[in-house]
């Protein structure tokens, strides 16, 4: 075993113990007692398939046709009990599986969707060295659930196994005498346990670099599918740039890290492989070679070589658990150590928000700003605002050049940036939302996205809010399951996203280039339905045109808050769809 595996079942502790102490495990401790009862089913089941193989090689020894029939009847009633707790025992433990798998899933999902912290992550890729959380999420922790349950009712299996067949191997050994004369009571078990630890001793020599391959392979399939996923997405884009070369040549290059691993892994489980294959056949016939002096002298019959035989292996099979589970325990700590470190990654990214220097509280009734300078994560200044307030309802435009931090300054609203200082005291009421420059549209259903968790909201509602800003057609889609992401052109999707703001009415409203994929007609229409019917709303606009500053009376360029002088009336808009 490595040198840290006690630390790697604490960390293995750490991850489990939490379901098993909620109410919601009330079931599966249901669960697990039946696997475990149907595991040790098992060993007695195998106890007494022992004693058969005495029973029935003893009457074929003996030619005893009734005893033989008699035999074969037990052993159709034992095979029969065998096939029915084996059954059993996978499909409940599948049943356990998906209980806690589905546990963890919710919670890991809940931590790292929580308050932005997955965008914190992101930020903190670098420090903390997660890559790919969604594979920890869905592969780490199936394998993780899986593995400890096949490795934890495979250890008890073992001891009970031991515990079961030590005493009868130590009967059926008696003594053996050694050169010397010196006397060895249980010879076989003794034989058993030195040829196991040899296996263990052995095993661990070869495999001990198995973990960290594992982990790296784990690391490097990521890279590879998350490449893959990445080139999905952005097919449009690859094919309209004529890329398709360049981006076969990144993912042949992640294919090639991962068949390299690859090669070094398997390299290690053939030499793993050559010994536990040749110690497995050996184990079939040491306990004859053992104990055919005792056979050939006359001290047992064929049943009783046969049934030492057996109890041999059963001995041998459970303390050599160590060796045919190296491979399994290999990659289980492979994945505790991405699991764990996934973990220790979403705490570091929840103090890291605990202990911003850019601080926020949501305690006024307006937008209050006292000093916020912002930074990039490698220190380098954006924004430099000085005191300044915003009020309900007001309209404001922050502009300035490229690179100069102005989505950051909303990011660090929405407390999502934490490099840079200042405090920030936020509007206690009312609702705020903000947009993004490109919406993020998951697939299903529109009414559900539209919708945003608020029953209230009915179809009339969002199909006249689609008619509103010339999305109509889409009223008829509301209950269609798509991938609107691919579906609807650039504009279309900020658009939808008016639709939510209509329809949730926020408080107060900040727009990160929401507009940018418009044309200026269809943007005058938007900031006019903004303006007629959420008049009591402040609007927080980033952009970079210039026709922006008429629906914005104030303007704040980086560094300074200025005030501009109301537009001219908005220009009429139409109100019927076009």
């Amino acid at each position: 075993m490595p040198s840290d595996t006690p630390s790697r079942l604490r960390l293995a502790w750490r991850l489990s113990a939490p379901f098993w102490r909620t109410r919601a495990a009330r079931p599966a401790w249901a669960l697990l007692i039946a696997v475990l009862g149907l595991s040790l089913g098992s060993v007695w089941l195998n106890v007494r398939f022992n004693a058969w193989n005495n029973d029935f090689y003893t009457a074929l020894q003996a030619r005893d046709g009734d005893a033989f029939a008699h035999q074969l009847l037990r052993f159709s009633l034992l095979a029969v009990s065998f096939i029915a707790v084996t059954v059993y025992q996978r499909y409940l433990n599948q049943r356990l599986q998906i209980r806690w798998r589905a546990w963890m899933s919710h919670q890991l999902l809940s931590r790292w969707l929580d308050k932005g912290i997955q965008y914190r992550l992101q930020l903190l890729a670098d420090t903390t060295g997660i890559d790919n959380p969604d594979q920890r999420i869905a592969d780490d922790l199936r394998l993780f659930v899986d593995t400890t349950l096949s490795l934890g009712v495979g250890l008890l299996n073992a001891i009970v196994t031991l515990a079961s067949f030590a005493g009868i191997l130590w009967v059926l050994s008696g003594d053996a005498t050694l050169p010397g004369g010196i006397v060895v009571p249980g010879f076989m078990l003794w034989a058993a346990l030195i040829y196991s630890a040899a296996g263990a001793w052995v095993t661990h020599r070869l495999g001990r670099s198995l973990t960290p391959l594992n982990a790296e392979q784990q690391r490097r399939e990521a890279d590879f599918r998350f490449g893959l996923v990445r080139a999905r997405e952005h097919a449009e884009a690859i094919a309209l740039g004529r890329d398709e070369a360049a981006e076969r040549r990144r993912l042949d290059t992640a294919f090639e890290r991962v068949q390299d691993n690859w090669m070094r892994l398997i390299g290690r489980i053939k030499r793993l492989t050559w010994f536990s294959s040749g110690y497995g056949q050996l184990a079939i016939i040491f306990p004859f070679l053992a104990a055919a002096p005792r056979y050939f002298s006359g001290g047992i019959a064929l049943g009783g070589l046969m049934q030492t035989a057996q109890a041999f292996d059963q001995v041998q099979g459970a303390c050599s658990w160590f060796v045919s589970a190296y491979t399994e325990l290999a990659e289980w700590f492979a994945t505790i150590d991405r699991l764990a470190g996934f973990e220790q990654a979403l705490a570091t990214a929840r103090e890291d928000m605990a202990h911003s220097t850019i601080v926020q509280h949501a305690d006024a009734d307006m937008l209050h700003i006292d000093h916020l300078s912002t930074r990039r994560p490698d220190g380098v200044p954006l924004s430099d605002l000085a005191a300044m307030s915003i009020a309900p309802g007001e309209r404001v435009l922050v502009s300035g050049p490229s690179g100069a931090g102005k989505s950051t300054l909303l990011r660090a609203l929405a407390g999502l940036w934490p490099h840079g200082d200042g405090i920030i005291h936020m509007p206690a009421a009312g609702p705020l939302m903000f947009l993004p420059q490109q919406p993020y549209l998951p697939v299903g259903a529109l009414h559900d996205w539209l919708r945003m968790d608020d029953d209230t909201v009915d179809e009339a509602a969002m199909r006249e809010a689609l008619l509103a800003v010339n999305l109509g057609a889409l009223g008829a889609a509301l209950n269609e399951a798509r991938d609107w992401d691919k579906a609807l052109s650039p504009g279309e999707q900020q658009r939808l996203a008016f639709t939510r703001v209509l329809l949730r009415r926020p408080r107060w409203l900040f727009l990160d280039e929401a507009t940018s994929a418009l044309d200026e007609a269809t943007e005058t229409r938007l900031y006019h339905l903004l303006d007629t019917r959420l008049p009591d709303t402040a609007v927080i606009s980033v952009g970079h045109r210039s026709s922006l500053r008429r629906f914005h009376p104030r303007q704040i360029v980086l560094g300074q808050a200025a005030l501009i002088p109301p537009a001219d009336a908005y220009p009429a808009v139409p109100t019927t769809s076009s």
